[in-house]
């Protein structure tokens, strides 16, 4: 599975952006996907996640200031970012879970996309 994402860039304090992922076509259940973040210096940590079944989970640091959403469950995960501080500043990075089975799975990263934003 490959992943795309895009719509990183730098925006003021207070503003919003949108980020997009689109994982490869494949014949197995893309049972979650999500967003990772990492500055530099720091570990990668979790920004926020969706099931296939809807289910969403949110870094404390984003709540109600992000919100992640999967149209019909399918291959596409956005992360919707609004009231941007400058300590969001990281490359974000699309993730997705592959369940080859019940109790098979995998994880696929994508390439990253730069959120940039100034005081």
């Amino acid at each position: 599975v490959q992943l795309q994402a895009s719509g990183g860039g730098l925006v003021q304090a207070g503003g919003s952006l949108r980020l997009s992922c689109v994982a490869s076509a494949t014949i197995y259940s893309i049972d979650v996907m999500g967003w990772y973040r990492q500055a530099p210096g720091n570990q990668r940590e979790l920004v926020a996640t969706i099931t296939k079944g809807g289910s969403t989970d949110f870094a404390e640091s984003v709540k109600g200031r992000f919100a992640i959403s999967r149209p019909s469950a399918g291959n596409t995960v956005y992360l919707q970012m609004n009231s941007l501080k400058p300590e969001d500043t990281a490359v974000y990075i699309c993730n997705a879970e592959v369940a080859y089975t019940d109790y098979v799975r995998q994880e696929f990263w994508g390439q990253g996309t730069q959120v940039t934003v100034s005081s």
